[in-house]
C-alpha cells in the first residue's frame, strides 16, 4: 500500500467550482494529495518552474491533472510543454465532451490518461492512479465513442492480426474477456490467448495501454 499522500497532484482548472470539487475528491484518498493548483496553462508552467528550482529537488508533483479547455494556452498544448520540458511527469487530460478530433489531438500531446468531466469520481481517481503508476488510462466512454466513429480500412503495417484487432476493438470498449468470448463466438481461454499475443506485438504492460497505443498507431 503507498504511503498517505505519496503521489503528487497538481490540479490545473480555470473554474473554481470544478477546482474545488475536484481538490475534495483527489484529497479526500489517502495516498493521494494535491500539492499545487494553477488556472492557466501558463500558470501551470510557472508552478512547475519554481516547483523546479534549485533546492526544491522533489517538489515537481507526480501527476499534473489538466482541463484540455483552458484560457491562453489551452490544454493539449501545455500538455505538450509539460512533457517537453519535465518527461517524467504523467499528465491526466480532463475533457467536457469527446469529440473525436480533439482526443486524438490531446493524445498526440503526449498525455497519459483521459477522463470525461461528466464521469464518475471513481474514474478520475482510476485514471490519476493509472498514470502514477506508469500506466495509460482512456475513458470508457471515450473509446467508446472514437472506435464507433472511426470507419478504418485493413492497415497492411499492422502486426495485429484481423481477429486480434477484434478482439483489441472490445477491449477499448470495456468489455470483459466473457463479453469479448460472447460476441466474437469464441471461447474465454482463446480470447485471453489473444490478448497475450497483442500486449507481446504492441509492447504493452495491459489491456488499457494496448488500446491507447493502437488508436495512436492508427491500427483500428
Amino acid at each position: 500500500m503507498k504511503e498517505p499522500g505519496s503521489v503528487r497532484v497538481l490540479l490545473v482548472e480555470d473554474h473554481a467550482f470544478t477546482r474545488d470539487g475536484l481538490r475534495v475528491a483527489i484529497n479526500f484518498e489517502p495516498e493521494l494529495r494535491v500539492v499545487g493548483e494553477a488556472r492557466s496553462g501558463e500558470e501551470a508552467l510557472e508552478v512547475l518552474a519554481r516547483s523546479s528550482d534549485a533546492g526544491q529537488v522533489g517538489e515537481l508533483p507526480d501527476v499534473v491533472v489538466l482541463d484540455i479547455g483552458l484560457p491562453g494556452i489551452d490544454g493539449i498544448e501545455t500538455a505538450a510543454r509539460i512533457k517537453r520540458l519535465y518527461p517524467a511527469l504523467r499528465v491526466v487530460m480532463l475533457t467536457a465532451h469527446n469529440l473525436r478530433n480533439e482526443v486524438l489531438a490531446a493524445m498526440g500531446s503526449g498525455a497519459d490518461a483521459y477522463c470525461l468531466k461528466s464521469a464518475e469520481p471513481e474514474l478520475l481517481l482510476l485514471a490519476i492512479r493509472a498514470a502514477a503508476s506508469g500506466s495509460a488510462y482512456l475513458d470508457p466512454q471515450i473509446a467508446h465513442h472514437i472506435l464507433g466513429s472511426v470507419r478504418a480500412p485493413a492497415v497492411s503495417t499492422s502486426p495485429l492480426t484481423e481477429r486480434e484487432t477484434e478482439v483489441l476493438r472490445c477491449i477499448a470498449d470495456g468489455q470483459s474477456n466473457k463479453e469479448i468470448a460472447a460476441q466474437l463466438g469464441i471461447s474465454v481461454s482463446t480470447v485471453k490467448f489473444h490478448i497475450q499475443d497483442i500486449l507481446h506485438k504492441l509492447s504493452a504492460t495491459d489491456r488499457t495501454q494496448a488500446a491507447v497505443k493502437a488508436l495512436r498507431q492508427g491500427l483500428f
